[in-house]
């Protein structure tokens, strides 16, 4: 009998310590920390409504339009580099055959100031240059013109300054010592020149 009181006092203290146990794990709701949606239960949750159909419908839209508008631009910028990038592609190459050309002209100047020189020579080397700049100029290589322009750091680098023989040239190209150039629109190679001072 001192047995069957011992099990029945276990299994009432059971019962007792059960509901604590499934408490603790979360089984048993308490009454009083149910709250209704949308009530504020005072651990740190906002008073805002919750969102409406519509409100998320208008959110998407503007993260759509925005993330498209981004996207759209960042095409359109990535085709203007890929545009400028081909538009200046040549320009290492040109630069590496800009001192032929100013060999060639030096060579064309000394054919023309030697009288024994042949003119089939000079006629030959005239062709070459001229086909060689045609060849350039179709890539977008232009000369600069200096002889009287006014002195502008933007195209040329001054060598040095002299007198100007006449007031109006003060400012102005006397002299270029070489050439300038300008690939695109874009300066590759300043010309040197003498300004008049």
């Amino acid at each position: 009998m001192i047995r069957k009181n011992k099990k029945e006092e276990k299994a009432k203290t059971d019962d007792q310590v059960a509901p604590e146990h499934a408490y603790e794990k979360g089984a048993i709701p308490d009454e009083t920390s149910e709250s209704l949606p949308g009530e504020d239960t005072g651990a740190g949750l906002s008073n805002k409504p919750a969102p409406t159909p519509d409100s998320q419908l208008a959110e998407l839209q503007d993260k759509y339009l925005r993330l498209y508008s981004d996207f759209d631009n960042y095409r359109k910028r990535t085709l203007k580099e890929k545009a400028e990038h081909s538009k200046y592609a040549a320009t290492e190459i040109i630069l590496r055959l800009l001192p032929v050309l100013d060999d060639f002209e030096r060579a064309l100047k000394a054919c023309n100031a030697a009288p024994e020189a042949d003119q089939a020579v000079r006629d030959g080397m005239v062709l070459i240059f001229n086909k060689f700049l045609s060849i350039l100029q179709q890539q977008g290589l232009q000369q600069m013109r200096t002889a009287g322009e006014l002195f502008d750091t933007d195209f040329h680098e001054a060598i040095t300054n002299i007198p100007a023989p006449q007031p109006d040239q003060k400012g102005r190209i006397l002299d270029e010592t070489e050439k300038g150039y300008i690939l695109n629109g874009k300066v590759i190679r300043f010309a040197k020149v003498v300004v008049g001072s």
